[in-house]
Protein backbone atom coordinates (compact mmCIF):
# COMPACT_ATOMS: atom_id res chain seq x y z
CA UNK A 1 0.00 0.00 0.00
CA UNK A 2 1.24 3.48 -0.85
CA UNK A 3 2.40 5.50 2.16
CA UNK A 4 0.93 8.90 2.76
CA UNK A 5 3.14 11.85 2.06
CA UNK A 6 1.99 13.73 5.12
CA UNK A 7 0.30 12.77 8.31
CA UNK A 8 -3.24 14.15 8.53
CA UNK A 9 -4.95 15.15 11.72
CA UNK A 10 -8.34 13.57 12.40
CA UNK A 11 -9.79 16.56 14.19
CA UNK A 12 -12.57 18.28 12.27
CA UNK A 13 -13.36 21.98 12.55
CA UNK A 14 -17.04 22.56 13.22
CA UNK A 15 -19.41 25.43 13.76
CA UNK A 16 -22.22 25.57 16.30
CA UNK A 17 -24.51 22.50 16.13
CA UNK A 18 -27.25 22.67 13.52
CA UNK A 19 -30.48 21.77 15.30
CA UNK A 20 -32.42 21.41 12.05
CA UNK A 21 -30.27 18.55 10.81
CA UNK A 22 -31.60 15.00 10.90
CA UNK A 23 -29.45 12.00 10.05
CA UNK A 24 -30.45 9.86 7.08
CA UNK A 25 -30.68 6.08 6.93
CA UNK A 26 -27.90 6.04 4.32
CA UNK A 27 -25.60 8.00 6.60
CA UNK A 28 -26.53 5.89 9.62
CA UNK A 29 -25.77 2.65 7.77
CA UNK A 30 -22.45 3.79 6.32
CA UNK A 31 -21.24 5.60 9.41
CA UNK A 32 -20.06 2.12 10.36
CA UNK A 33 -16.44 2.02 9.15
CA UNK A 34 -16.70 -1.63 8.20
CA UNK A 35 -19.68 -0.98 5.94
CA UNK A 36 -18.13 2.18 4.52
CA UNK A 37 -14.91 0.37 3.67
CA UNK A 38 -16.92 -2.38 1.93
CA UNK A 39 -18.71 0.27 -0.13
CA UNK A 40 -15.43 1.97 -1.03
CA UNK A 41 -13.89 -1.36 -2.08
CA UNK A 42 -16.92 -2.19 -4.22
CA UNK A 43 -16.79 1.15 -6.03
CA UNK A 44 -13.02 1.25 -6.52
CA UNK A 45 -12.41 -2.49 -6.93
CA UNK A 46 -9.93 -2.44 -4.06
CA UNK A 47 -9.40 -4.95 -1.25
CA UNK A 48 -8.68 -2.97 1.89
CA UNK A 49 -9.55 -5.02 4.97
CA UNK A 50 -8.77 -2.71 7.90
CA UNK A 51 -11.60 -0.23 8.64
CA UNK A 52 -9.22 1.82 10.79
CA UNK A 53 -7.46 2.94 7.61
CA UNK A 54 -10.43 5.27 7.12
CA UNK A 55 -10.11 8.79 8.46
CA UNK A 56 -13.64 10.13 8.70
CA UNK A 57 -13.90 13.89 8.16
CA UNK A 58 -17.62 14.35 7.53
CA UNK A 59 -18.59 17.95 8.23
CA UNK A 60 -20.52 18.19 11.47
CA UNK A 61 -22.04 21.41 10.27
CA UNK A 62 -21.49 23.93 7.52
CA UNK A 63 -22.48 27.55 7.91
CA UNK A 64 -23.59 27.78 4.30
CA UNK A 65 -25.93 24.77 4.36
CA UNK A 66 -28.95 23.75 6.40
CA UNK A 67 -27.62 20.19 6.50
CA UNK A 68 -24.22 18.59 6.72
CA UNK A 69 -22.83 16.36 4.00
CA UNK A 70 -23.47 12.62 4.32
CA UNK A 71 -20.07 10.90 4.38
CA UNK A 72 -16.53 12.04 3.65
CA UNK A 73 -13.30 10.27 4.47
CA UNK A 74 -9.66 9.84 3.54
CA UNK A 75 -8.03 6.51 2.76
CA UNK A 76 -4.66 5.95 1.12
CA UNK A 77 -4.21 9.73 0.76
CA UNK A 78 -7.41 10.03 -1.28
CA UNK A 79 -10.48 12.01 -0.25
CA UNK A 80 -13.96 10.63 -0.98
CA UNK A 81 -17.20 12.55 -0.49
CA UNK A 82 -20.42 10.53 -0.71
CA UNK A 83 -23.93 11.97 -0.87
CA UNK A 84 -27.28 10.19 -0.98
CA UNK A 85 -30.10 11.86 -2.89
CA UNK A 86 -33.72 10.82 -3.34
CA UNK A 87 -34.32 13.92 -5.47
CA UNK A 88 -32.10 14.85 -8.39
CA UNK A 89 -30.30 18.15 -7.92
CA UNK A 90 -28.09 19.70 -10.61
CA UNK A 91 -26.59 21.92 -7.90
CA UNK A 92 -24.62 19.16 -6.16
CA UNK A 93 -21.33 20.34 -7.74
CA UNK A 94 -21.72 23.71 -5.96
CA UNK A 95 -22.45 22.03 -2.65
CA UNK A 96 -19.50 19.70 -3.14
CA UNK A 97 -17.26 22.69 -3.88
CA UNK A 98 -18.25 24.26 -0.57
CA UNK A 99 -17.83 20.99 1.30
CA UNK A 100 -14.38 20.23 -0.08
CA UNK A 101 -13.20 23.80 0.49
CA UNK A 102 -14.13 23.47 4.15
CA UNK A 103 -12.39 20.10 4.42
CA UNK A 104 -9.21 21.41 2.76
CA UNK A 105 -9.28 24.41 5.07
CA UNK A 106 -9.31 21.97 7.96
CA UNK A 107 -6.55 19.61 6.78
CA UNK A 108 -4.24 22.53 5.91
CA UNK A 109 -4.92 24.64 9.00
CA UNK A 110 -1.41 24.02 10.34
CA UNK A 111 0.33 24.46 6.99
CA UNK A 112 2.00 27.60 5.62
CA UNK A 113 -0.13 28.35 2.56
CA UNK A 114 1.95 31.49 1.85
CA UNK A 115 5.28 29.65 1.78
CA UNK A 116 7.33 28.39 -1.14
CA UNK A 117 6.99 24.72 -0.15
CA UNK A 118 4.15 22.79 -1.72
CA UNK A 119 1.27 21.98 0.62
CA UNK A 120 0.05 18.54 -0.47
CA UNK A 121 -3.67 17.71 -0.29
CA UNK A 122 -5.58 14.48 -0.94
CA UNK A 123 -7.21 14.36 -4.39
CA UNK A 124 -11.03 14.29 -4.12
CA UNK A 125 -13.68 12.10 -5.67
CA UNK A 126 -17.36 13.01 -5.52
CA UNK A 127 -20.10 10.38 -5.65
CA UNK A 128 -23.88 10.72 -5.49
CA UNK A 129 -26.02 7.69 -4.66
CA UNK A 130 -29.40 8.39 -6.23
CA UNK A 131 -32.56 6.39 -5.52
CA UNK A 132 -35.32 8.82 -6.43
CA UNK A 133 -38.46 8.03 -8.37
CA UNK A 134 -37.60 10.10 -11.44
CA UNK A 135 -35.86 7.96 -14.10
CA UNK A 136 -32.13 8.58 -14.49
CA UNK A 137 -29.42 6.44 -16.10
CA UNK A 138 -27.11 4.16 -14.15
CA UNK A 139 -24.33 6.72 -14.32
CA UNK A 140 -24.56 10.47 -14.85
CA UNK A 141 -21.81 13.09 -14.64
CA UNK A 142 -22.64 16.44 -13.06
CA UNK A 143 -20.24 19.31 -13.74
CA UNK A 144 -19.72 22.60 -11.97
CA UNK A 145 -19.08 24.28 -15.33
CA UNK A 146 -22.64 23.46 -16.41
CA UNK A 147 -23.84 25.95 -13.80
CA UNK A 148 -21.77 28.90 -14.99
CA UNK A 149 -23.90 31.77 -16.31
CA UNK A 150 -21.36 32.36 -19.08
CA UNK A 151 -20.10 29.53 -21.26
CA UNK A 152 -16.30 29.53 -21.53
CA UNK A 153 -14.04 27.67 -23.92
CA UNK A 154 -11.44 27.16 -21.20
CA UNK A 155 -12.82 26.41 -17.76
CA UNK A 156 -10.58 27.62 -14.94
CA UNK A 157 -12.45 25.81 -12.16
CA UNK A 158 -14.12 22.44 -12.76
CA UNK A 159 -15.62 19.87 -10.43
CA UNK A 160 -17.22 16.65 -11.62
CA UNK A 161 -19.47 14.39 -9.56
CA UNK A 162 -20.57 10.90 -10.54
CA UNK A 163 -24.21 10.07 -9.85
CA UNK A 164 -24.95 6.35 -9.48
CA UNK A 165 -28.54 5.12 -9.68
CA UNK A 166 -28.98 2.61 -6.84
CA UNK A 167 -32.62 1.76 -7.43
CA UNK A 168 -33.37 -1.97 -7.87
CA UNK A 169 -32.30 -3.12 -11.32
CA UNK A 170 -29.51 -0.55 -11.74
CA UNK A 171 -25.72 -0.96 -11.36
CA UNK A 172 -26.05 -4.67 -10.71
CA UNK A 173 -22.30 -5.28 -10.57
CA UNK A 174 -21.89 -2.74 -7.79
CA UNK A 175 -24.93 -4.07 -5.93
CA UNK A 176 -23.66 -7.64 -6.15
CA UNK A 177 -20.30 -6.55 -4.74
CA UNK A 178 -21.74 -4.52 -1.86
CA UNK A 179 -24.61 -6.38 -0.19
CA UNK A 180 -25.31 -3.57 2.27
CA UNK A 181 -25.91 -1.11 -0.57
CA UNK A 182 -28.28 -3.59 -2.23
CA UNK A 183 -30.07 -4.15 1.08
CA UNK A 184 -30.46 -0.41 1.61
CA UNK A 185 -31.95 -0.08 -1.87
CA UNK A 186 -34.37 -2.95 -1.23
CA UNK A 187 -35.45 -1.59 2.14
CA UNK A 188 -36.23 1.92 0.84
CA UNK A 189 -38.07 0.44 -2.14
CA UNK A 190 -40.31 -1.58 0.17
CA UNK A 191 -41.12 1.46 2.30
CA UNK A 192 -42.22 3.34 -0.81
CA UNK A 193 -44.23 0.41 -2.16
CA UNK A 194 -46.11 -0.25 1.07
CA UNK A 195 -46.72 3.46 1.71
CA UNK A 196 -48.82 3.57 -1.44
CA UNK A 197 -51.52 1.36 0.09
CA UNK A 198 -51.24 1.87 3.87
CA UNK A 199 -50.38 4.47 6.47
CA UNK A 200 -46.74 5.50 6.41
CA UNK A 201 -45.97 4.32 9.94
CA UNK A 202 -47.48 0.91 9.17
CA UNK A 203 -45.59 0.73 5.89
CA UNK A 204 -42.26 1.41 7.58
CA UNK A 205 -42.97 -1.10 10.34
CA UNK A 206 -43.87 -3.78 7.79
CA UNK A 207 -40.74 -3.09 5.73
CA UNK A 208 -38.51 -3.28 8.81
CA UNK A 209 -40.10 -6.51 10.04
CA UNK A 210 -39.85 -8.20 6.65
CA UNK A 211 -36.27 -7.11 6.06
CA UNK A 212 -35.11 -8.35 9.45
CA UNK A 213 -36.82 -11.68 8.82
CA UNK A 214 -35.36 -12.01 5.32
CA UNK A 215 -31.82 -10.94 6.21
CA UNK A 216 -32.03 -7.60 4.42
CA UNK A 217 -30.11 -4.96 6.36
CA UNK A 218 -31.14 -7.11 9.32
CA UNK A 219 -28.29 -6.36 11.75
CA UNK A 220 -28.63 -2.61 11.34
CA UNK A 221 -32.43 -2.61 11.56
CA UNK A 222 -32.43 -4.91 14.59
CA UNK A 223 -29.98 -2.75 16.51
CA UNK A 224 -31.47 0.58 15.48
CA UNK A 225 -35.13 -0.28 14.95
CA UNK A 226 -36.72 2.72 16.69
CA UNK A 227 -34.31 5.27 15.22
CA UNK A 228 -34.51 3.71 11.75
CA UNK A 229 -38.29 3.86 11.89
CA UNK A 230 -38.29 7.54 12.87
CA UNK A 231 -35.77 8.44 10.18
CA UNK A 232 -37.61 6.46 7.49
CA UNK A 233 -40.85 8.27 8.27
CA UNK A 234 -39.03 11.60 8.23
CA UNK A 235 -37.27 10.82 4.94
CA UNK A 236 -40.43 9.66 3.21
CA UNK A 237 -42.38 12.71 4.39
CA UNK A 238 -39.59 14.99 3.21
CA UNK A 239 -39.42 13.24 -0.16
CA UNK A 240 -43.22 13.51 -0.56
CA UNK A 241 -43.11 17.19 0.36
CA UNK A 242 -40.40 17.84 -2.23
CA UNK A 243 -42.43 16.04 -4.91
CA UNK A 244 -45.45 18.18 -4.09
CA UNK A 245 -43.33 21.32 -4.16
CA UNK A 246 -41.90 20.32 -7.52
CA UNK A 247 -45.40 19.66 -8.85
CA UNK A 248 -46.56 23.11 -7.76
CA UNK A 249 -43.43 24.61 -9.26
CA UNK A 250 -44.14 22.76 -12.48
CA UNK A 251 -47.59 24.28 -12.74
CA UNK A 252 -46.22 27.78 -12.13
CA UNK A 253 -43.24 27.15 -14.39
CA UNK A 254 -45.43 25.77 -17.17
CA UNK A 255 -47.61 28.88 -17.11
CA UNK A 256 -44.57 31.18 -17.06
CA UNK A 257 -42.85 29.04 -19.64
CA UNK A 258 -45.73 29.26 -22.09
CA UNK A 259 -45.72 33.04 -21.82
CA UNK A 260 -41.96 33.34 -22.22
CA UNK A 261 -41.93 30.71 -24.92
CA UNK A 262 -44.37 32.67 -27.01
CA UNK A 263 -42.13 35.73 -26.78
CA UNK A 264 -39.03 33.72 -27.63
CA UNK A 265 -40.84 32.17 -30.55
CA UNK A 266 -41.73 35.56 -32.00
CA UNK A 267 -38.16 36.85 -31.65
CA UNK A 268 -36.30 33.74 -32.80
CA UNK A 269 -38.90 32.04 -34.98
CA UNK A 270 -37.00 32.32 -38.27
CA UNK A 271 -33.74 31.00 -36.85
CA UNK A 272 -34.92 28.20 -34.60
CA UNK A 273 -38.65 27.71 -35.08
CA UNK A 274 -41.55 28.30 -32.74
CA UNK A 275 -42.30 24.62 -32.29
CA UNK A 276 -38.81 23.76 -31.02
CA UNK A 277 -38.83 26.66 -28.54
CA UNK A 278 -42.20 25.61 -27.17
CA UNK A 279 -40.97 22.04 -26.79
CA UNK A 280 -37.89 23.28 -24.93
CA UNK A 281 -40.00 25.46 -22.65
CA UNK A 282 -42.32 22.59 -21.75
CA UNK A 283 -39.39 20.27 -21.00
CA UNK A 284 -37.71 22.87 -18.80
CA UNK A 285 -40.98 23.60 -17.02
CA UNK A 286 -41.51 19.90 -16.28
CA UNK A 287 -38.05 19.81 -14.69
CA UNK A 288 -38.85 22.97 -12.73
CA UNK A 289 -35.98 24.84 -14.46
CA UNK A 290 -37.72 28.20 -14.52
CA UNK A 291 -34.42 30.10 -14.28
CA UNK A 292 -33.22 28.38 -17.46
CA UNK A 293 -36.45 29.39 -19.23
CA UNK A 294 -35.96 33.02 -18.24
CA UNK A 295 -32.28 33.04 -19.18
CA UNK A 296 -33.01 31.42 -22.56
CA UNK A 297 -35.47 34.20 -23.31
CA UNK A 298 -32.71 36.82 -23.36
CA UNK A 299 -29.62 34.81 -24.28
CA UNK A 300 -29.71 33.20 -27.77
CA UNK A 301 -26.43 31.34 -27.18
CA UNK A 302 -27.71 29.78 -23.98
CA UNK A 303 -31.00 28.97 -25.73
CA UNK A 304 -29.08 27.19 -28.49
CA UNK A 305 -27.11 25.23 -25.86
CA UNK A 306 -30.35 24.04 -24.24
CA UNK A 307 -31.79 23.01 -27.60
CA UNK A 308 -28.69 20.91 -28.23
CA UNK A 309 -28.89 19.45 -24.71
CA UNK A 310 -32.36 18.07 -25.42
CA UNK A 311 -31.66 17.27 -29.10
CA UNK A 312 -34.36 19.63 -30.36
Amino acid sequence: MKKRRTKRKKAVRTTAPNRTYKARIFEMVFSDKKELLALYNAINKTKYDDPELLEINTLENAIYMSMKNDVSFIIDSRLSLYEHQSTYSPNLPIRYLLYVADIYANVTQNENLYGTKKVMIPPPRFLIFYNGRAPYPERKILKLSELYVVEEEEVSLELTALQLNINPGYNEELMNTCKTLRDYSEYTERVRKYAETMKLEEAVERAITECIREGILSEFLSKNRAEAKRMSIYEYDEERHMRQTRAEGYEDGEAAGRKIGEEIGRQQGEEIGTNRINQLTIILAKENRTEDIIKAASDPKYQKKLLEEFSL
